[in-house]
């Protein structure tokens, strides 16, 4: 495969945490992350030291487990410390979020207690727009608004529980909990749904399986200290048994 290191031609899109460049392959794209953290729909921001190196090496390492274990990803491969090759995707304006552990917003408007473990995997989808604040929405939101279609629906609602099923299982076995994280999905270039983005402890709660501590971005949100140093646990956990 050429170098597309080299390749990296037009900035097509900056967001909050990363940036996208066109390659010489139109079907192909580079995803570079940055060290740049915001909260609160960007109204506190700062950054965090080599976080966007700690999440490229976390982000590849995931999305090579779970390309493993049949679940359709935009990855390509890990390009350098801070880039990743990419399939050049449509973005479907929903952001999925999976909850396994009461906390954040199920606990500040659903009066669950933080901590609380749920019955079941509750899936919830919300408007990807930071001008309306991200908004809880259902279903029947998205088909009104035609972000994507009812059969794409069930494939992502689909596909998110099983990503969750994979994703316990894989911070299990690094001694940390799930408690709930954010996937967005695309639509290829053949018009299949695969998972894109990223999953990093910017996209998760993580908190230690044995002490509770929270190894995620709640530390940057809340003003807890050892951002990075939580940051880099995670990626050291995920090396260790890859």
């Amino acid at each position: 495969m050429p170098n597309f290191v080299k390749m990296k031609k037009e900035l097509l899109y900056e967001g909050k945490a990363k940036r996208i460049w066109s390659t010489d392959d139109h079907s192909l794209v580079i995803q570079e992350f940055k060290d740049d953290a915001t909260a609160f729909n960007g109204l506190k921001k700062d950054q965090i030291k080599n976080k966007g190196v700690l999440n490229t090496g976390i982000s590849s390492a995931i999305f090579e487990y779970l390309i493993a274990h049949g679940i359709p990803t935009h990855f390509v491969k890990a390009l350098s410390e801070n880039e990743m090759l990419v399939k050049r995707v449509e973005i479907i304006k929903v952001e999925v979020v999976i909850r396994n552990i009461a906390a954040g917003s199920l606990v500040k408007k659903f009066g669950f207690a933080e901590g609380e473990e749920l019955k079941f995997p509750l899936v919830e989808y919300y408007l990807k727009s930071d001008e309306l604040g991200d908004p809880l929405f259902s279903l029947e939101h998205i088909l009104t608004l035609e972000l994507a279609t009812k059969d794409e629906m069930e494939k992502i609602h689909s596909l998110a529980l099983k990503i969750n099923e994979l994703m316990q299982k894989f911070w299990f076995d690094r001694g940390i909990d799930l408690v709930d994280f954010k996937l967005e999905f695309g639509r290829a270039a053949n018009g299949e749904i695969i998972l894109a983005d990223e999953i990093s402890p910017d996209t998760c709660r993580l908190w230690d399986l044995h002490t509770g501590e929270k190894m995620d971005k709640d530390r940057f949100r809340f003003d807890m200290g050892k951002v990075e140093e939580a940051y880099a646990e995670i990626s050291r956990r995920v090396k260790i048994h890859n």
